[in-house]
């Protein structure tokens, strides 16, 4: 009885803890929106990773971690697919509203079993091919211009800017990063390779910010105020490390199905977040796309289990 009810509140707490990482990640849609007020896109990334690979680099010195060459090629793939995944988001993040940002974001969930099958030729379940129906006619009604069902076929995507496209495309690289660390992270130290990534990106980031201003596409901008000394804090210590270390202890402690379920609620919390503190307001399309994203990641991750028990 004693270890049946230990068992129920690992799980519970281990729920509880991936509930908290969701949270840290959906806010973070807004934290970084108002940051980029006072920093361009490339240097606050730059700065965010750069932060959190100064913490990092004092854990592996302490716990005397090696770096090998095979590990550190890995490092610096997984890395570079990190930077492409956040460069895309948070330069569309400044061109789109952190709700779309969100949901938009939250499309990776989908895209991570087509990507497989293309990779690896692991055929898609049906629950991904579902799932990645309903988050694509999602994406055509949360980038519609208006309101009006009567002009439904001319107003789908009429609004999928610039930002929207970037956001779709940072999706991609996230999608293809998690298709990758689920090989590669197997075959390497876990925290080494972390500490890799986060480096690659913010070392690339660095160089991304003089090259955009050489070329024009965004000048070099950091102004270091209360909001954005706030935002490189809560990003780089939270989201990141916190959050990193949540998910490496107590994800293990609850299914893979609920865990998806959990990390479905992101686009969600980013919502409620970009609604009270930036009062973001959607239109009926962007709420029924908004409601198709939402309905498409959890069918992605329940369907095939439901009709499993089933046994249909």
């Amino acid at each position: 009885m004693t270890n049946t009810r230990a068992n129920s509140s690992h799980k519970y707490l281990g729920e509880a803890a991936l509930l908290l990482m969701t949270i840290i990640w959906g806010a973070t849609f807004v934290i970084v929106k108002e940051s980029l007020a006072d920093s361009s896109s490339m240097l606050f990334i730059a700065f965010r990773f750069g932060i959190a690979s100064l913490v990092m680099a004092l854990v592996i010195l302490k716990l005397k971690k090696k770096i090998d060459r095979a590990t550190l090629k890995a490092g610096l793939f997984l890395g570079l697919l990190m930077f492409l995944g956040f460069a895309t988001q948070t330069v569309g993040l400044k061109l789109t509203t952190a709700t779309k940002s969100g949901f938009i974001t939250g499309s990776l969930v989908v895209m991570v079993p087509i990507f497989q099958t293309i990779i690896f030729r692991k055929a898609p379940s049906k629950g991904a091919v579902i799932g990645t129906l309903l988050v694509f006619i999602g994406i055509l009604f949360l980038s519609s211009g208006g309101s009006s069902i009567m002009n439904l076929l001319t107003e789908l995507g009429e609004n999928f800017s610039t930002g929207d496209t970037l956001t779709l495309i940072c999706a991609v690289f996230f999608a293809l990063h998690v298709v990758f660390i689920g090989v590669i992270s197997t075959k390497h130290d876990f925290l080494v390779l972390v500490f890799l990534q986060v480096v690659t990106a913010s070392v690339l980031s660095f160089i991304a910010s003089f090259f955009f201003s050489a070329a024009s596409i965004e000048p070099l901008h950091f102004d270091l105020t209360n909001n954005l000394i706030f935002g490189l804090l809560y990003t780089a210590l939270l989201a990141t490390l916190v959050n990193l270390a949540l998910q490496t202890r107590f994800q293990k402690e609850v299914t893979p199905t609920k865990a998806g379920i959990i990390y479905s609620f992101e686009p969600i919390f980013a919502a409620i977040f970009a609604f009270f503190a930036l009062n973001e307001k959607i239109t009926n399309f962007e709420f029924i796309g908004s409601v198709l994203i939402f309905t498409g990641l959890i069918v992605s991750e329940v369907y095939d289990q439901l009709v499993l028990k089933n046994g249909k």
